[in-house]
Parts: C-alpha cells; structure tokens; sequence
C-alpha cells in the first residue's frame, strides 16, 4: 500500500510521457522532484498538474534547475531518449556524489567518438557504443547505477492499469531502493544482477517492434507476426552475446515479456512508427509528426552495422534496415524473409 508518510524526495529527470508515467508511479510512495528544461511545461506542472493528457499527483513538483536535483534527491531517475542522454549527464554529473543512485529508463544506446557520416559508412565499432548505465558511470563520480526495463508502455501506466518492470543493477542496495519506491498494487518490480542483458534487451527489442508494426501496416495477421518476434529474438540474442551478455536476460520480463508488449500494441512508439510505415507513409513525415522518439529507428542503424563487424545472421535488422533507411520495398523483403534459409528453429540454446 502506498505509504503517505513517507517525505523522501525521488527525482525523475525528464518530463516525456514515460517520465512523466514513472513519476506518478514513484508518487504513490514518495515526494517527486520531476526535471525539464522546458520552463512552460515545467510551470504547467506546478500550476495544473496535469501535462500529456493525464492528471498528474499533488506530490510531484516540477523545477527547471539540475543542481536542485542532485542537492535535494539522493535517488535519481533519468528518463531521457538515448540521443540527449550523455549532454543530460553533462549538465548533472558534475552536481553528483558518489552517495547517489541513478537508475535510468531509457532504452536505446549512446555513441560517441564517432561521427554521423562514418556511422552511414559502416565504420562504428564495439567501442563506439555504450549503454546508458555505462555513460552515467564515465560521466559521473556514481557507482550505484541500475537499470528500469520492461514491459513498460506508458500509455498504459498512466491509464492505471497494472504492470511490473524489472530492475537491473550489481548492487542490492539498488535493486531494494527501486522496490522500496516503485512498488505499489499497480506496480510489482523485479530484480535481475545481469543490467548488461536487462539494457540490451531493452534497447533491441524497439527493433523488432518497428518490424511487427510493419506487418499490422500491411493488413497481416498473427502468424506472421509471431514468427517475426521468435525471430528477432533470437536476432537479440545474438546480438546480446556478441555485447558479451548471457542469453537468460532475454527469456525473462525484460527480454520477451518486455517485447511482446512493444511488438504487439499501437501504444508502443516503436510499433507505431512500423504500422505507418507499413501504411505506406513516408519515414521522415511520420518521424516529424510524432511528438516523441521511436527509439528503435536510431537502434536499428546501429546494431546493422554493428552486425557486420560481429559477422552476425540477422536478415531481420538487414532488411528493416533496408526497409527504413534505404526505401526497399516491403513486400520483396517480407517475400525474402519468409523464404530465408534458416537451419533449425532454435539455435541460441
């Protein structure tokens, strides 16, 4: 049950739809400090709470100043798209000690080192890439860092329906502070050691969910559907182990139940942007009109690349990539796709 008494104060920094959903969550257990740099939507919040459609709990108060965050919350939670993350940890890391935890919610990878036009070219490494734990430790004094995967569709969590996450971190304490202020009767939250799996299942399975979304698009029903996500997760797995990750993360909440809830609905981003797609719209007129990052697009460019320097068989991520950024016809890579010569069902176990 939620406990009123409770005068903690937890910061949430960013304000999307998905910060926004895990700060009313955290509200049923302790004050939230929730971030943005956006001044209008910040005095909104204060003002009305209410923002992106739903009410928001008299327990959440909005500031646009970084260093009130790290002054006044000792457990941080960043919820920022993959692309804004490391300037983010810039702009706060040098107001964090080494008493804070962060765990962060965001699904996709940075990186750096690298320029956009040497990426196009196929030139990005291993080293080049980094998970949003790994850019929160070389950016910060904090150790104490975890991870908030899924299945978490925001839409649903701010419609009060129950769900549960999985909470990724090396350390206990995390694990236990997360459970002791997310959890409520609309939220179970688990724990996992392995954050390495816990983020690359995250961030892989928006990939899969493009592709699902492509199919829904084009009128196809569930057969092919469901052999598109056994597909692509082995796809996950392949890619996970390459990155060095055991294969269990993928078999849990935060691997399969985390992707069949983004592959399967039209709250996801992901599958969003593969339905329109699928509709026969244009990528760059549907990534300007959603008022949010679909992840999975940026993942997407990466992870080709990368399986070209791994020497992975995924003809999933080849295609989608073919698909999204380089106009092929979808119907001819659906027609390769299902004829594809795989050897046996399951070969990652």
């Amino acid at each position: 049950m939620p406990d009123q008494e409770n005068q903690q104060t937890v910061a949430v920094v960013g304000a999307g739809t998905f910060g926004t959903a895990i700060a009313n969550l955290l509200a049923h257990n302790v004050q939230v400090l929730l971030y943005s740099r956006n001044l209008s939507l910040v005095q909104k919040v204060n003002d009305t709470h209410h923002i992106h459609g739903v009410d928001l709990s008299p327990r959440i108060e909005a500031t646009t100043d970084i260093q009130e965050v790290a002054q006044r919350c000792d457990l941080i939670f960043p919820v920022v798209p993959s692309t804004s993350f490391q300037n983010m940890m810039h702009r706060l890391g040098p107001h964090l000690r080494p008493y804070h935890l962060i765990i962060h919610g965001t699904k996709g990878f940075d990186v750096h080192g690298i320029e956009e036009e040497e990426i196009e070219a196929g030139n990005i490494r291993p080293e080049h890439v980094r998970t949003m734990s790994q850019v929160i430790t070389q950016e910060s004094v904090v150790r104490r860092v975890g991870c908030l995967s899924g299945p978490n569709l925001a839409k649903e969590i701010m419609e009060g329906q129950p769900t549960a996450t999985v909470i990724g971190s090396v350390f206990k304490e995390v694990i236990q502070q997360a459970k002791s202020v997310l959890s409520s009767d609309q939220f179970h939250v688990f724990g996992t050691h392995d954050i390495l799996g816990a983020e690359l299942a995250g961030a892989l399975k928006n990939v899969i969910a493009i592709g699902s979304g492509m199919l829904r698009g084009k009128g196809l029903g569930k057969n092919i559907q469901a052999m598109l996500i056994t597909r692509g997760l082995m796809e996950m797995v392949h890619f996970g182990k390459a990155f060095g990750a055991t294969s269990d993360a993928f078999f849990g909440t935060a691997g399969i139940g985390d992707l069949v809830a983004t592959a399967t609905s039209k709250k996801s981003r992901n599958f969003t942007f593969g339905y329109r797609l699928g509709q026969g719209e244009n990528m760059r007129a549907i990534q300007e009109s959603m008022p949010e990052l679909a992840e999975g697009v940026r993942t997407l460019k990466i992870t080709k690349h990368l399986a070209q320097h791994f020497k992975l068989r995924v003809p999933i991520t080849q295609m989608l990539y073919s698909i999204v950024f380089e106009g092929y016809d979808i119907d001819k890579a659906l027609r390769f796709l299902i004829t594809y010569p795989y050897d046996v069902d399951v070969d990652f176990l």
